[in-house]
């Protein structure tokens, strides 16, 4: 299939971005041989404590100030902590958690090996507070201060958005599994594929695939399926999408298998924009398929036989009601090829397998729509992103709640850094966060004081230009 966008997955870091110097290979080829260095002749002197390596969060941080998260954090969450005794204001140790995270820390306990660095520990006020203080904090959060926390991630999107002016956008919606070993409360043993009735949370995520940014995300218990009890949740991500791309804008909401619900098809129908899912391949919609007669041929191959074949079928289910009060395309597609999902062979003289997709978009060319629904690949990559680059999975204490607000937090990091590496530095704006932070956060610098005044001094980094 042919895309017209990057694979985000593909960009590397390289060395003109990060301040190497280039291969001298074919410059030295008959000259000399190059041997590496003896480490024993290179000496140590005294330690230096003003050396960091997170140089790259004096420009994030000018950034989060120019775009007021600072200030909105205090009005949303400096009630939280009140009184002449608070020493670490809630606002501030949200900010201080974003800043870890940003730089590649999982847990709340990696603050123990941030205290170190002199310009993290600078940036948080000049003293971190204990790990058990910050777990308090984390247990502070109530339901409202998580929504209004979950609303500040999708308001990034918005504001993000807002210069880019779509005229079609597709929000992705999935749910995935986070294993936990140990005991927390809401981890119960549910669906999961890989640990099987190993205790587990499993969030829900939205993304906007356009700009590859998160529009909300909900911790739920792991014996949790998507069902009609998240049809509520969906609403408020459409919604958040919809003011994101304004009134005008083409939207598709899309989803796998678990979305085929009458609720959901509702939810997406009444505000306004099309639903697109993949269909549970039920014992009457396979027989609607495997009857079918009005196939279409989209693709041959090289001997002119049929690759790719769509139809749309003339089925409905009768929990979807009339037509007029719900209307649902029904589309199969079959196909050779062994690059998607599950195969269901249903034809005994054709190897083709086939699928079916549902949309109440009565008007596009039902091939397009396929795939449209194939291009929702890309959560995937985002999911995997979150888990590995961000550590959504690491659990960071045994309250339900605690945790909730941690995942959260992690969730408006991911989205200010992908705000501030679009305004600071656009031309790696495909990368994935590993790479982003070697380029932008991971810079080694020294903190130098003349006077009355702090000065960075940092390791040239071409991709990210400072203003001085």
């Amino acid at each position: 299939m042919q895309t017209d966008t990057a694979t985000p997955s593909t960009q590397k870091v390289r060395r003109d971005c990060v301040g190497g110097k280039r291969a001298r290979g074919r410059e030295l080829q008959f000259v000399r041989r190059l041997r590496r260095r003896d480490p024993r002749k290179v000496h140590f002197g005294p330690p230096d404590p003003s050396l960091t390596s997170t140089g790259g969060l004096v420009d994030f941080g000018r950034y989060t100030r120019e775009i007021g998260i600072e200030r909105e954090l205090d009005r949303g969450l400096g009630n939280m902590k009140t009184g002449l005794a608070v020493v670490y204001p809630m606002a501030d140790q949200v900010r201080t958690l974003i800043d870890l995270f940003v730089m590649g820390e999982h847990r709340v306990f990696g603050l123990e090996a941030a205290a170190a660095d002199p310009l993290f520990a600078h940036l948080a006020g000049g003293s971190l507070c204990s790990v058990d203080t910050m777990y308090r904090d984390l247990a502070r959060f109530d339901e409202t201060r998580i929504d209004w926390l979950d609303h500040l991630v999708g308001a990034q999107l918005e504001a993000e958005s807002a210069r880019s002016r779509l005229r079609e956008a597709h929000l992705d919606i999935d749910t995935t599994v986070e294993p936990v070993f140990g005991h927390a409360e809401g981890a119960l043993p549910g669906y999961n594929p890989r640990y099987h009735g190993r205790p587990s949370y499993h969030p829900i995520v939205g993304r906007l695939a356009e700009l590859d940014m998160l529009v909300g995300g909900r911790l739920r218990p792991g014996n949790t399926t998507f069902g009609a009890a998240d049809v509520s949740y969906v609403k408020t991500l459409l919604a958040r999408a919809r003011r994101a791309v304004g009134p005008h804008c083409v939207l598709y909401a899309r989803m796998d298998s678990a979305a085929d619900c009458t609720e959901y098809f509702r939810a997406v129908h009444d505000c306004g924009s099309y639903f697109l899912v993949k269909a549970r391949m039920t014992t009457d919609l396979a027989a609607a398929v495997s009857t079918a007669r009005n196939w279409r041929t989209v693709d041959i191959d090289a001997d002119g036989k049929p690759t790719r074949q769509v139809a749309e079928l003339t089925f409905r289910r009768g929990e979807w009601g009339s037509a007029d009060q719900l209307p649902v395309r029904v589309i199969a597609v079959r196909t050779t090829e062994r690059d998607r999902g599950t195969q269901l062979p249903l034809w005994d003289e054709l190897q083709m397998s086939v699928q079916a997709y549902l949309c109440n978009d009565m008007y596009s060319d039902i091939d397009e729509l396929a795939w449209r629904y194939d291009k929702r690949a890309g959560v995937e990559p985002l999911i995997a992103e979150l888990k590995g680059a961000w550590g959504i999975g690491a659990v960071p204490t045994e309250d339900f709640r605690a945790n909730h607000a941690a995942l959260v937090i992690k969730l408006l990091a991911h989205n200010l850094l992908r705000r501030y590496v679009r305004s600071r530095a656009p031309r790696i704006q495909s990368w994935r966060t590993p790479w982003i932070r070697r380029a932008l956060i991971l810079v080694p610098g020294r903190m130098v004081r003349s006077g009355r005044r702090r000065m960075l001094r940092m390791a040239p980094r071409p991709a990210l230009s400072l203003r001085l």
